[in-house]
C-alpha cells in the first residue's frame, strides 16, 4: 500500500478490525519510511451489478444513487446518516440475493419505498411522490390516507 504522504510502498499493519458488521476490514497502517499513520478499508469485490431500466436498457448499478435517493427523501428528517448507510447496505444485499447481477429499477424503487415506509412517513411520501409521479395534491392526500389506514 502506498503511503499517502511520501508514496513509499512499504508499511506495516498496526491494527485490523471488522467494520460494517464484518463486511469490511478496517486497517490502521504505519509507513516504514516516514512513520505516517493512515487507514485503509478492505471489502469483497462484488460482481458488476447492472440496473435494468423499464425500457430494457442496462446501466451500471450505482450505490451512490441509492444513497442520494434516501438522503433526499430524508432531508431535514430525524434519520441519521448511519441508518441510511446501513439501510442501503441491506437493500443492496437483498436485491443482489433475489435478482443476481441484473436488478430491475422497479424492484429498487419498491424496496426503497418499503424501507422508507418503516423509517419515516414523510420521507416515504416524498420519495413516493417522485417515484410514482404524483400529478397533483389529490395524489398526496390519497397516499397520506393510505398511510393513516395502516
Amino acid at each position: 500500500m502506498k503511503c499517502p504522504k511520501c508514496n513509499v510502498e512499504e508499511d506495516k499493519v498496526i491494527d485490523s478490525r471488522p467494520w460494517k458488521d464484518g463486511a469490511v476490514v478496517r486497517r490502521r497502517r504505519e509507513c516504514l519510511s516516514c512513520n505516517y499513520r493512515f487507514t485503509t478499508y478492505e471489502e469483497i469485490e462484488r460482481e458488476d451489478l447492472r440496473a435494468v431500466k423499464r425500457d430494457g436498457r442496462y446501466e451500471p448499478f450505482d450505490r451512490r444513487k441509492l444513497v442520494l435517493g434516501f438522503q433526499k427523501a430524508c432531508e431535514k428528517r430525524p434519520v441519521s446518516p448511519e441508518l441510511i448507510e446501513k439501510t442501503v447496505d441491506k437493500v443492496m444485499e437483498e436485491l443482489e440475493q433475489k435478482y443476481g447481477r441484473e436488478i430491475p429499477t422497479t424492484a429498487i424503487g419498491e424496496k426503497i419505498m418499503e424501507c422508507l415506509k418503516k423509517m419515516d412517513d414523510v420521507a416515504y411520501v416524498r420519495f413516493a411522490s417522485v417515484y410514482r409521479q404524483f400529478r397533483d395534491a389529490r395524489d398526496f392526500v390519497s397516499e397520506v390516507k393510505n398511510l393513516g389506514a395502516r
